[in-house]
């Protein structure tokens, strides 16, 4: 078997993977058709239109699919057809999908229909294909403090069973971390995890100030942590782990070239990595493309996979017999292609 098969098959959980970001062209081609305007339904007109220069350029065409998300029925589709790719096309077992809330409400749907809708879809996925699925709120950085605000209200006002995080995306620069510290403080207050982007587009000092004042206990990207040892060691030390997708960071260009890419030093660093595909079919990517690239820079062979896989697991918010059950699938998977 090869290692690309092995990885194919291999059970798998993503902890860093957008909501409306995971809409394949099937499924955009298919919104875009309900809603005809700027996002082209043509697949191969689509290719092109994720061809993206930059991240700013990656935000604006981002939020042009978020913009196709318009009534509860787009989102329960989205959701429920990403789960069934996730599921049949990458032998995923469990995942955390960030959301944004604040995006589809403003759109027109009401907090109280979206928060129904994901908890539908998520249901099923775990009837239909054997995925559990969580959510973690984020906050989109562009939208300032009236996002944030909502955000929370959303998170604390309406908390569904599904809800598991309190995280914060979209653009780093010009989006300073501390003003969020509040809106962190309440949630974590609450009990949901704080999981922060940071790191992506700026340097390390974002990343010390998601640890420092809004209390992250994963990193999203954390990709200019290597420019920074003590950080490094403060990472490394206290089990924070990294959330890295190493396709977006070359798409977005934060990192110039995979060659180039720091998973190596977080790993010679001792800090604890999960491979992830955040955006991935526009970045043309998944996760089972995300985990042979891993291997590469790493090095890995079977054993080592699996063991990438065992830390999402193992660093996921997912509940403990869920977390045992996925374990015990990697295990047996792995001795059973590996003996």
């Amino acid at each position: 078997m090869s290692l690309n098969d092995f990885i194919a098959g291999l059970p798998k959980a993503e902890l860093h993977v957008h909501h409306v970001g995971s809409a394949s062209p099937r499924i955009v081609s298919e919104l875009a058709a309900r809603h005809p305007g700027r996002v082209p339904s043509d697949l191969d007109e689509l290719r092109s239109f994720y061809e993206f220069r930059d991240f700013a350029h990656f935000v604006e065409v981002y939020l042009a699919v978020v913009d196709l998300i318009r009534t509860p029925e787009d989102l329960r589709y989205l959701t429920y057809e990403i789960a069934r790719e996730m599921a049949q096309g990458q032998s995923l077992r469990y995942a955390e999908l960030t959301c944004t809330p604040y995006t589809s409400v403003a759109a027109g749907i009401p907090i109280e229909a979206y928060t129904e809708v994901l908890e539908d879809a998520r249901h099923a996925a775990e009837r239909d294909f054997g995925l559990v699925l969580r959510w973690i709120y984020d906050i989109p950085g562009e939208s300032g403090l009236p996002a944030a605000d909502d955000t929370l209200r959303y998170a604390l006002d309406h908390r569904t069973e599904g809800l598991v995080g309190f995280g914060l995306g979209g653009p780093e620069i010009g989006v300073p971390r501390p003003q969020f510290q509040p809106h962190f403080d309440a949630a974590r207050a609450a009990g949901l995890r704080s999981v922060p982007h940071a790191g992506e587009t700026t340097g390390p000092e974002t990343i010390w100030h998601a640890i420092r004042l809004l209390g992250a206990e994963r990193i999203g990207h954390g990709t200019s942590a290597a420019a920074d040892p003590a950080l490094l060691a403060h990472l490394a030390e206290h089990r924070i782990p990294l959330e890295v997708c190493p396709s977006s960071n070359i798409a977005t260009r934060a990192v110039a070239t995979l060659a180039e890419h720091p998973l190596k030093a977080f790993v010679d660093a001792g800090v604890v990595v999960t491979i992830n595909s955040d955006d991935p079919p526009m970045f043309s990517t998944d996760l089972n493309r995300e985990y042979a690239i891993a291997a590469d820079l790493l090095g890995l062979d079977e054993h080592g996979v699996a063991d990438l896989a065992r830390t999402a697991i193992d660093v996921s918010f997912a509940p403990d017999d869920v977390k045992a059950s996925v374990r015990a699938e990697i295990d047996a998977y792995a001795a059973g292609t590996t003996s």
